[in-house]
This record gives C-alpha cells, sequence and structure tokens, in this order.
C-alpha cells in the first residue's frame, strides 16, 4: 500500500530546503506493508492494514485520526511494546520482529524514550530520583547516574526542582519531569501519546515548546500522537490514519 502524502508546515519545507528532499535522509523508521490483528476467541480484528512509512531521523511526526483507528498501535509497534501480525518494522537499524523479549527491551532502554498523557512518575521518589530510574539498568555508576539526571532536569527548565516530590509540582512541571526520564538515557528516538492531553493550554504550549527545542536542538526524532490539531501544529509532518490506513492529512 502507498503512504499517504503527510500534509507538511512551512517550518518541515524549510528543513527540507536546508537539507535535501526526503529520500536524501535516512529513515530512522522503515515500516513495509505492515498489518496488526488482534485475535478475540475465533474472531480476528485488523487494526492496522498494510502501513508503508519512512519518517527521516531528526523528524518530528504527528500522527492523528480518530479513536480505534490504529495510531497508538502503530506507535507502540514503533517503539517495541507491541509485535507485528505482518509486514516488516526496522527501526534504528534493527528489524524490530525477529528479537526476543529480552533483546527487544534491550534494544527499547537503548533507543526509546516514552513520554505518556498521564506522567507516570512514582509519588514515593522526587524529580530527580524518578529521571534516574532508567539508568538503574545499566552499568553506570551512582554518581554518573545522578548527574545526568540533573543534567536531564536542567536541559527541561526544572534544575531547582531536584528534590520536590510529584505532588509538590504542576501537571506541566510533572510532565517536563517526565520528559527528563524519557531524554536521560539519550535515546533515538522520543514516543509521546498525547502528551499535552492532561493539561491546561498554556502548560500544554510549554510542553510543546520544549519538544520542538528537544527536535530543533538537540536532533531528537519525535513521533507524537494527538488529538489535538493545535498540537500537531507543532509538528513538521501531520500523518492520519483511519481504520487502519493511511489516508490524507
Amino acid at each position: 500500500m502507498d503512504v499517504a502524502a503527510p500534509k507538511e508546515t512551512p517550518r518541515s519545507a524549510e528543513d527540507r530546503a536546508a537539507h535535501g528532499p526526503p529520500d536524501a535522509i535516512e529513515a530512522i523508521v522503515r515500516v513495509r506493508g505492515l498489518r496488526k490483528v488482534y485475535r478475540r476467541d475465533r474472531e480476528e480484528i485488523p487494526v492496522l492494514d498494510g502501513i508503508d512509512l519512512d519518517i527521516p531521523t531528526g523528524a518530528f511526526e504527528a500522527l492523528m485520526g480518530p479513536s480505534g483507528s490504529g495510531k497508538t498501535t502503530l506507535l507502540n509497534l514503533v517503539a517495541g511494546i507491541d509485535r507485528p501480525s505482518g509486514g516488516s518494522i526496522q527501526v534504528a537499524g534493527t528489524e524490530l520482529s525477529g528479537l526476543s523479549e529480552g533483546a527487544l527491551a534491550a534494544w527499547r532502554a537503548q533507543n526509546i524514550g516514552f513520554i505518556f498523557q498521564f506522567y507516570n512518575l512514582l509519588p514515593v521518589l522526587t524529580a530527580v530520583e524518578n529521571v534516574e530510574m532508567p539508568l538503574l539498568l545499566t552499568k553506570l555508576g551512582k554518581a554518573e547516574r545522578r548527574q545526568r539526571a540533573e543534567t536531564a532536569l536542567r536541559v527541561v527548565g526544572l534544575q531547582e526542582r531536584l528534590h520536590h516530590y510529584p505532588r509538590q509540582l504542576s501537571g506541566g512541571q510533572e510532565q517536563r519531569v517526565a520528559i527528563a526520564r524519557a531524554i536521560v538515557s539519550d535515546p533515538k528516538i522520543l514516543i509521546a501519546d498525547e502528551p499535552t492531553g492532561d493539561l491546561d493550554r498554556k502548560s500544554g504550549d510549554g510542553i510543546l515548546e520544549l519538544l520542538s527545542t528537544l527536535n530543533r536542538d538537540l536532533g531528537k526524532t519525535i513521533v507524537m500522537v494527538t488529538h489535538d490539531p493545535h498540537a500537531a501544529e507543532r509538528a513538521g509532518v501531520v500523518r492520519r490514519l483511519e481504520k487502519g490506513l493511511l489516508v490524507p492529512a
């Protein structure tokens, strides 16, 4: 199936002029014939039905579509959380479908940073302790783990909130802690599922500006699911899913 032409914003057009046409940029996500089918008893429920998709390294892309369209499923497949029923999905140079569960978990830890609608912070840990958690699975020493966590919190503008607990932070600040946790291991791709869905407009705009900065200044590839056209405007490319298919945005 051919990919539906994505909607481009002026910023993505400028990037294209600066860096050359899309096929001149290496794709960090390359999907071919991707299918996902869930089974309920003997019934098969198709969610994705033959998706072809290339996402260039350093892109900021938004996935939109009605509930049940398959956008979160596609996001989970790109992140290696779920497995496809068919087709090929190559992310950061690795074909995910052939990895064992252990290898897939190790791959996620090295390549993917997760940002969710509900921040998923542990209430008994301070901001810096929450950010440090992904590094506990690495071979880094305690001092270096703490240094990296503090650096990540400075990047998101929370250097003065290191020792605050989630209950002492606003919703926007909690999401910034969650973003710091997502970037602390320096992943290649940030996967954001409705990152502003639980925030008011002002706080949400701050989070979108932060994501834009991470994309522009740190070169992070960002794939974001959103229902909000205002949020999608921050992305360089907007793609739309309907009934498991990519359609014109």
